[in-house]
């Protein structure tokens, strides 16, 4: 721990390694025990981690929503290309665009097995989300994540298909889609093919509103 640092918080659920950073840094750093998905978390400039697999998800979404503005994280590969994914790749869905909804995602170098002990089965990459400076682009993210499951529920259909299930109906959707600016033939694209920005549209469509808001939300 270098002297002039920031104050450190780290969070552990293993009350052993807990015990063992007490002992270690003392009070030069504050930790808190606990599941990082639902302990309450201090104010931060940044977020480091080395995430377990099976929680980064959770995790890294609750960072996300919380505003930190720079998350740091060592993530399984597969979860790194779905959180930077663009239209059009097999990776992009509903967590490309909660991540994209609060900022931007930057991919790092990959990470093999054999740097860990004992090695994984799988691949891991490291990743930077920079938060997304002023307001959300959309009115309400609980709203938004609903659209978004509604219309990721069958990757494979047309919007056609999904957007009157959200919409109400078949002429509910086409002003819903026109409001939202969508392209003309909307009804045969599948959702991967829409850019982030359809879908913050789409949102602020359905709330009739005339820009972005930054409703705060619980993460």
């Amino acid at each position: 721990m270098r002297r002039g640092v920031r104050p450190l918080t780290v969070v552990e659920r293993d009350h052993r390694l807990v015990a063992h950073l007490r002992r270690l840094f003392g009070t030069r750093i504050a930790v808190v025990p606990g599941d990082a998905r639902v302990v309450p978390l201090p104010p931060a400039d940044c977020a480091v981690g080395n995430l377990p697999y099976a929680v980064a998800t959770p995790i890294l979404l609750r960072l996300f929503a919380l505003r930190v503005p720079r998350v740091v994280a060592l993530v399984q590969e597969e979860v790194g290309q779905r959180l930077a994914a663009g239209p059009g790749s097999g990776a992009y869905g509903r967590l490309s665009l909660a991540a994209q909804l609060y900022g931007e995602v930057e991919l790092f170098r990959p990470i093999g097995p054999e740097a860990f002990y004992p090695a994984p089965k799988v691949r891991s990459r490291l990743i930077v989300h920079r938060a997304r400076p002023g307001p959300l682009p959309v009115p309400s993210v609980p709203e938004f994540e609903r659209a978004t499951r509604i219309l990721f529920s069958a990757r494979r259909k047309q919007l056609g298909n999904l957007l009157p299930r959200l919409a109400g109906g078949d002429a509910a959707a086409e002003r819903l889609a026109r409001a939202a600016g969508w392209p003309d033939g909307w009804s045969t694209l599948r959702p991967e093919n829409l850019p982030p920005e359809a879908f913050f549209a789409l949102a602020r469509a359905r709330a009739g509103a005339d820009g972005p808001s930054d409703r705060p939300t619980s993460p």
